[in-house]
Order: C-alpha cells, then structure tokens, then sequence
C-alpha cells in the first residue's frame, strides 16, 4: 500500500500527532497540578497569617506512601509486560497494582479514623481542614484511577490488552503515576507544613 493510500485509509493519523485520549489526559494532569498547586499556595499563605496548629501526622500515612510507591513499580511491570506482550505477567501487575490502590485507599481511611482519635477534624483549625481536603481531594483521583485500573484489568483478561494494543495500559500508567507521585509530594509538603 503505498504512503498516500495509507494516509487516506488512517486520516486521523495525518490530523492528530498525538492520540486525542491522550492528549485529554495531559489536558486533564495539568488541570490537576494547577489544583494541588493552588492547594499547596493556599496553605503556605494561611499558615504565615497564624492560628495554625501543628500536629502529628499518623504513621498510616508514612505506610499509605510506601504503598503508593510499590504500587507505582507493579504498573510499570504491567506496562512493560504489555509491550513485551507477556499476558501472564500483565495479568499479575494489574492485579497487585490494583490491591495496592485499594490498600492505599483503605490505609487513608484509618489515617482519618486516626486522625479524628487525636481531636483533629474537619471543621477545625486551619491546618486540620487543609489536610483533609487536600488529602481527601486526592483520594477521589486515586479512586477513579482505581475504577479505572480495573478496566484494564478485565481487558487485559480478555487479552485486549497487548503490544499491538497498547492505548489503555498507556494511559492507565501515566495516570497512576502522576497520582502516586503526586501523594509522595503531598506528604512531603503536609509534614512540612503541619
């Protein structure tokens, strides 16, 4: 087939250098940076305006970040699997990745039950407020990444998901990782700013 058939059999590759779902998902990364960003603003500005208690951050976070890195390292051997088109293995990093989120998601719910044991709520002081909604913020992309993640999962089960067919895992990676680096910086600033 020659160049110009090709091109006229596959016009959206001639229109879009970049697959339109991908480039919705950047679209949608840098709207979330710019969120956290104005988050972490947020606080820097109230926390020099004073009345900002200071308080200790439960260890199930410092579990939850561990956890959200080893998560990161199971997607990326999922990824990697995919390319080399070892379904088996596939199969087996979605699934650890996927108990990984969802242990992550569980970890940050006794982080708040912890939280609210030590007097530190919502409604409160300043800093107690910023912590939950920006943690909690966070835990609704990592939940959808969660859904999402179980997506590719079941396709991966059908075999939908291979090295000729690499769209889903590819964005399903970037997404994951963009939100567990994303939790290693939150919990980076929140310990910094508590």
């Amino acid at each position: 087939m020659s160049t110009a058939n090709l091109k006229m059999a596959n016009p959206e590759r001639e229109q879009y250098p970049v697959h339109p779902k991908k480039f919705m998902l950047w679209v949608f990364l840098v709207s979330v940076t710019m969120l956290f960003a104005a988050f972490t603003s947020g606080m820097i500005v109230r926390r020099g305006d004073g009345n900002w208690t200071y308080f200790i951050i439960p260890g199930i976070f410092t579990f939850t970040t561990i956890v959200a890195a080893l998560s990161s390292v199971t997607m990326q051997w999922a990824y990697f699997a995919a390319k080399k088109n070892n379904l088996q293995a596939l199969k087996i990093a979605l699934f650890l990745t996927l108990a990984l989120g969802i242990t992550f998601s569980i970890g940050q719910y006794y982080g708040y039950k912890a939280l609210v044991a030590m007097h530190v709520f919502l409604v409160g002081n300043p800093s107690e407020s910023f912590f939950y909604v920006v943690t909690g913020v966070h835990l609704l992309h990592i939940i959808g990444g969660i859904l999402y993640l179980a997506y590719v999962l079941i396709r991966s089960l059908q075999n939908k998901v291979h090295a000729g067919n690499m769209l889903s895992i590819n964005l399903c990676t970037t997404y994951w990782h963009f939100v567990g680096g994303l939790w290693i910086y939150l919990f980076i600033i929140l310990n910094v700013l508590r």
